[in-house]
């Protein structure tokens, strides 16, 4: 027999699938999609096996500490190592200051946990020190959509919309391999005829299935959509009655791409100008179409221009807010992606994407907290920035990092591994040891996803509820445990309670009035099954499924153009390091790993680190098909087995970033800032390629574990 099934969501990607769980009388658990408005009962590899974590040999169940600072990590009891977190907190505020003490969280974690990471960092540290780890993932969006349209929702539609759309041009984005059951919205739209281009260095699985795939060079998208938008003016297909009355700025971004001549950004992008011409007519002649960005556009020291160049050329086309199948957006990609950079992880916000630098909002979301708005700390600096100077004059002294994996996920990961090392002391919540956790002093177990309750925001803004399907093993708590037991020890245990429906409906009250207002969106609709999107600023409200029908959440209502020009990359190649190499996702792991690399059916799948090679540079290289090769760049180097493929640039590498140790390609990338959004440079560095003669990497190519002697 099977209990009854628990209707849930999966712990994965953005789409958060909608799934049953049950326990079977063995003890096991039966894990089936389920008919939500995303999935429609599918699920792709890794959610189908997502119930193999649960009660994985490997799970942490008790805390873990040092005794001493070249000690192995012990068992403890949970007084022992929320007491030495504690005491480790206020010994670093009275040495150096509040803000020497610092938060790192997760775009997986819960609404409520996002929110209640936030309030910590202000009101239990008052430090400054807070930020997360999608930083390095939807942030250039985020800063190009709020520039452009006063407010940062990824899709400011449905997905159901993406049937309706006639042309649909997808940039930098692979959701046949990153998200599959989205895949199911652009089969319906092909079967009636819609015509999809792809923008992508990789012939990827998405390209196979488009129309046209056009195979820029990496890092030229910024020309790619200039040149379009040149030749959308010159052969008058710009939507003028739209422009004049939805947007403002248009004649700088007129001027602006004047330069950005057909033939010019061919040689730029290698792509022809038939293929760019085609592409905007059938985007301009369409009743519906959509731009669709996502990662491959956004991860560069440029991405915010090139995210925004996007959206001139959707704003000049009329799309946004045209009405059911156009329009911008982007596709985000952690599992709390959205509701994660809403509410209050990021340094310089508080909750619905208030301003800790705008006194109104200040007052507001201290109104709620029940603390003075002059006990609110100022702004802080990016994720990499504060994880760069940890342990350093002025930087964090104590990080507690909450579902993240700097070690695998940052940019420059090795010197980030040293920074850790730097530390008076790390902190990490997780329910595995990660590599960043493995470096820790103090390591505390939590409850996963199928063991909680709480709430996750898909990229349409709609709010999810996540049920609790099964008991957690004993001796793990919920992050918002431990929150409360820290808080409880530097005397502000008060205000932070650990029932999420308690947190969710704060969150609600403290986000009311901001552009992501959560008020109206109670657990009980939820519960009730209520599908609902934000805004929606009270009970009565229906949400807001299709935003900017009317106007933009501006001052004026209306949307801003603003003129971007390509500059210089902050590395280029040369003969020391001829190739490009680009990072993302494969169809089998997931982020760095932690999880995805302990599923037995997902390690089968997918064993092992590769480097995509086009088939001719492999050959001159002299390295045959799986054979290891060594990447190196500025920063160091990799060691992973070569995939000769056909569809891949013949000057670009691809990487998947979900590995750790000696493939661990974050440690090659670019710590190059975009100045906006601080998003760094990901996706594009040069790199040199060589064959490796033995399998076993060298010393330099470890991020080695925490031994003795590595701490300063």
């Amino acid at each position: 027999m099977t209990a009854a099934p628990i209707a849930t969501h999966c712990p994965y990607c953005s789409l958060q699938c909608g799934v049953h769980m049950a326990r079977r009388d063995d003890g096991t658990i039966e894990l089936t999609g389920r008919d939500d408005p995303v999935n429609r009962g599918g699920l792709c590899v890794k959610g189908a096996n997502a119930a193999e974590l649960l009660g994985h040999p490997e799970r942490l169940t008790t805390p873990l500490m040092r005794h001493s600072r070249t000690g192995p990590l012990r068992p403890v009891s949970w007084d022992a190592a929320l007491d030495r977190v504690a005491t480790a907190i206020r010994q670093a505020g009275r040495r150096h200051g509040p803000d020497s003490v610092g938060c790192f969280g997760g775009g997986g974690l819960t609404n409520e946990k996002a929110y209640q990471l936030g309030k910590f960092a202000r009101v239990a540290l008052g430090s400054r020190s807070i930020d997360y780890n999608g930083r390095f993932c939807m942030s250039s969006a985020a800063a190009a959509g709020t520039r452009a349209f006063g407010v940062d929702r990824g899709l400011p539609f449905p997905f159901a919309d993406i049937p309706a759309a006639d042309v649909v041009l997808l940039v930098g984005s692979n959701p046949a391999d990153t998200m599959p059951p989205a895949m199911r919205f652009f089969e319906e739209g092909r079967d009636r005829g819609a015509v999809h281009v792809v923008v992508d260095p990789r012939r990827t699985a998405t390209a196979e299935l488009a129309h046209r795939h056009l195979q820029p060079v990496p890092n030229t998208d910024l020309s790619l959509a200039n040149g379009m938008l040149h030749i959308a003016i010159r052969d008058g297909l710009v939507d003028e009655e739209y422009v004049a009355a939805r947007t403002t700025g248009f004649d700088a971004v007129r001027r602006a791409v004047r330069s950005d001549w057909p033939d010019r950004v061919e040689r730029t992008t290698g792509i022809p100008v038939a293929e760019l011409t085609g592409t905007v007519h059938e985007l301009a002649a369409a009743r519906t179409a959509m731009i669709l960005t996502a990662r491959g556009v956004e991860q560069h020291a440029d991405g915010t221009d090139s995210t925004q160049a996007w959206i001139n050329l959707a704003l000049a086309l009329g799309l946004p807010g045209r009405g059911p199948g156009s329009g911008w957006g982007t596709v985000t990609g952690q599992g709390n992606g959205q509701g994660g950079r809403e509410h209050g992880q990021k340094a310089d916000q508080l909750p619905g994407y208030r301003k800790l630098a705008d006194p109104a909002d200040r007052a507001h979301v201290a109104a709620v907290w029940g603390v003075d708005p002059d006990e609110l700390p100022a702004p802080g600096v990016s994720a990499y920035e504060m994880l760069d100077h940890l342990g350093t004059a002025g930087g964090v002294r104590v990080l507690l990092v909450a579902a993240s994996n700097p070690v695998v996920s940052a940019p420059n990961a090795r010197h980030v591994a040293e920074r850790l090392d730097a530390l008076d002391l790390l902190v990490v919540t997780d329910f595995f040891l990660s590599e960043t956790a493995e470096r820790a002093d103090v390591v505390l177990p939590t409850t996963q996803w199928a063991e909680e309750d709480g709430t996750m925001t898909n990229p349409e803004g709609r709010v999810l509820l996540r049920r609790k399907a099964v008991d957690p093993p004993a001796g793990v708590r919920s992050d918002l445990e431990i929150l409360r037991g820290l808080a409880d020890r530097l005397g502000k245990g008060a205000h932070f309670p650990t029932d999420p429906l308690e947190v969710y409906a704060e969150l609600g009250r403290a986000s009311a009035g901001g552009a992501a207002d959560y008020a109206g969106i109670t657990a009980q609709r939820l519960a009730a099954g209520e599908l609902l999107h934000w805004p929606c600023p009270h009970p009565g409200h229906p949400g807001t499924p299709r935003m900017f029908l009317d106007s933009f959440p501006t001052p004026d209502g209306r949307a801003r153009f603003v003129a971007v020009t390509a500059r210089r990359a902050a590395e280029r190649p040369d003969a020391d390091y001829p190739y490009l190499l680009t990072t993302g996702r494969s169809r089998s792991q997931y982020q760095s790993g932690t999880q995805t690399r302990r599923s037995p059916t997902l390690l089968r799948a997918e064993p092992d680190p590769y480097a995509e090679l086009h088939p001719e540079l492999a050959r001159s290289l002299g390295v045959a098909d799986g054979e290891h090769v060594r990447l190196r760049t500025r920063r160091g180097s990799a060691v992973v087995r070569a995939r000769h493929t056909a569809g891949i640039r013949r000057d670009t590498v691809f990487v998947p970033f979900h590995w750790g140790g000696a493939a661990t390609v974050n440690a090659l990338t670019s710590d190059a800032l975009d100045p906006i959004s601080r998003m760094p440079e990901f996706k594009t560095c040069p790199v040199a390629v060589e064959p490796v003669d033995a399998v076993s990497p060298g010393p330099a190519e470890q991020v080695p574990a925490h031994t003795a002697g590595q701490r300063c």
